[in-house]
């Protein structure tokens, strides 16, 4: 598939997630097979810029190519000078929300909640287009199915979307008020796909090679975007893209395999954020990495307590050294 001027043989996509997809995440993820990744999703009001959190999120010092920005906002001003200023800090891809459902983001009729005036949806839009267009930049769009079940909106915003030069579409199968409950349908997805020529990408509860599979066969979509199910499994990319392409599996990473990503990922995590922030920060991951082995309950809460990079980092080496490197990690290679 296409997006502007790149080209991608990998058909799975990493989702951009707050909190979750920084640098070193996208870095890990574009390593273990995921050609594309999109960043935390980076505010566009320029007030906030200098913040430490914006600072980091608009970080993508030594990224493989392309550098995939996503932002969000309400004002179509506001939303192409964001563009602008990043393209100019390397962005190549600029990326815009119009699908986070949380509170905080549709109270200020940003994300999810710009799917309830299309007519803002459409001047936001061409604003972001028409600043991106004298740097030969595409710009993308990630949104969800509608408001609710009874507010439907994503064939109208991609007819809006291919109109006014979106290079690619992406559509999480939930309305903002399913959040991330239930789920998701598929049927709004494959009905935009007949309707509109450029590439669309379909995310929502795709966890394993066998569900990819499946939602690109019954949505016609040209590509997968994979968010929830890759947090602790970072390899999932890897396997989906191996069964696609084969139609074989993969076996599960082994403990030593597990070992290698885990720390490498936790090294440049520290790097990234530093000590106070990175030894907090990584607690998640690490929850997320090996929460699911049966003794894991107990030595994380252990885990959780230290306050140190160095010592939270030996405290994972061994007990990762405890098991045998060779044995596959069957009981978290699944999501919980």
């Amino acid at each position: 598939m296409q997006i502007g001027s790149w080209s991608f043989t990998n058909r799975v996509f990493v989702a951009p997630m707050a909190g979750v997809t920084d640098r070193p995440y996208r870095r890990l993820c574009k390593t273990l097979g995921a050609e594309y990744a999109v960043s935390e999703m980076a505010a566009s009001n320029p007030q906030l810029w200098d913040t430490v959190k914006t600072a980091r999120r608009l970080n993508h010092e030594g990224e493989p190519d392309p550098v995939a920005i996503q932002i969000t906002g309400a004002d179509p001003d506001m939303m192409a000078q964001a563009a602008r200023y990043n393209i100019e800090r390397g962005a190549q891809i600029i990326d815009i929300n119009m699908g986070c459902p949380a509170r905080k983001v549709c109270h200020v009729v940003s994300g999810s909640a710009l799917l309830t005036d299309l007519s803002l949806v459409e001047t936001i839009l061409r604003s972001v287009v028409e600043a991106c267009r004298p740097y030969g930049v595409p710009v993308t769009l990630k949104t969800r199915t509608g408001w609710d079940r009874n507010t439907i909106t994503a064939p109208q915003v991609a007819r809006l979307a291919e109109d006014l030069g979106i290079a690619a579409l992406t559509i999480h199968g939930r309305t903002r008020n399913d959040f991330y409950k239930g789920t998701a349908e598929y049927d709004t997805i494959a009905q935009v796909k007949q309707n509109i020529a450029i590439p669309v990408i379909a995310n929502g509860d795709i966890d394993s090679p066998e569900k990819a599979e499946f939602v690109l066969k019954y949505t016609g979509a040209d590509a997968v975007m994979i968010g929830r199910a890759a947090q602790g499994r970072p390899w999932i990319f890897h396997q989906v893209h191996h069964y696609l392409t084969t139609g074989e599996h993969l076996p599960p990473p082994t403990f030593g395999q597990l070992r290698d990503v885990l720390v490498e990922h936790l090294v440049e995590h520290y790097s990234f954020y530093g000590e106070y922030t990175g030894v907090r920060t990584a607690r998640k991951h690490i929850a997320w990495y090996l929460g699911r082995a049966p003794d894991a309950k107990q030595w994380l809460r252990s885990i959780h307590q230290i306050e140190d990079c160095q010592l939270q980092l030996r405290a994972i080496k061994h007990w990762l050294d405890e098991h045998d490197p060779d044995e596959p990690i069957e009981a978290l290679a699944q999501p919980a």
